[in-house]
């Protein structure tokens, strides 16, 4: 496999979780977003992905991109370990928070819009996070064990770490989030979740490195 990707993306790093967590060994290929106006933008890059968007994923002979996409191919093709819940209620509990976050949050404070919003860029991120995150604590605090859905990892969990990264970015009050807090936590003490983490990545800048 071949893993498009940029060390701070937080859909990057949500399928370099995936792929960590199956022990699936993939070749990375970085797009830097802000260089050379955006290697995104690139021809080359455009035949991968005419989304213009990280991440893409060369495996079994197809390209996949969207990260959940993604994350739902690798579920269906390498089932082990699972990151679906078996029982259909806790499955569509996580797939309801991981939508929350890549629908109704990170796009909000992705990189394409807050570039549209010149000085208010850190207001605007702090404003859709917060918003965001209010009602996930609400939910999380009905759906959570250790992780987001009970005791299991979930792929509600690899949409939750990458998110509470970019809420510190944006300089979020994380304090009226305890649920969220304790469980990225305890996220992150895991080594899929470590070594999948923005600064340990091979196009992370060395002056951002762990």
């Amino acid at each position: 496999p071949i893993l498009y990707s940029y060390f701070r993306s937080s859909c990057s790093w949500r399928v370099r979780i995936a792929l960590a967590l199956k022990g699936i060994s993939y070749d990375l290929v970085p797009v830097n977003i802000l260089k050379d106006g955006g290697q995104q933008f690139s021809a080359e890059f455009k035949a991968v992905n005419p989304m213009q968007q990280v991440p893409a994923l060369k495996i079994d002979g197809i390209i996949l991109s969207q990260s959940l996409a993604i994350i739902h191919y690798l579920e269906d093709t390498r089932p082990n370990p699972r990151l679906l819940p078996q029982d259909p209620k806790k499955r569509a509990q996580v797939r309801m928070i991981a939508d929350h976050v890549v629908s109704g949050i990170q796009p909000l404070q992705n990189l394409a819009v807050l570039n549209q919003m010149g000085e208010k860029k850190m207001e605007w991120a702090q404003k859709y996070i917060t918003s965001g995150f209010q009602a996930l604590e609400q939910i999380l605090q009905q759906t959570a064990g250790c992780y987001c859905v009970g005791d299991e990892i979930s792929m509600a969990d690899l949409c939750l770490v990458p998110q509470v990264f970019n809420a510190e970015r944006y300089k979020v009050n994380m304090g009226p989030y305890p649920t969220i807090t304790r469980i990225n936590k305890a996220l992150l003490e895991l080594e899929a979740f470590q070594v999948s983490h923005p600064s340990r990545q091979p196009d992370t800048p060395a002056e951002l490195r762990a």
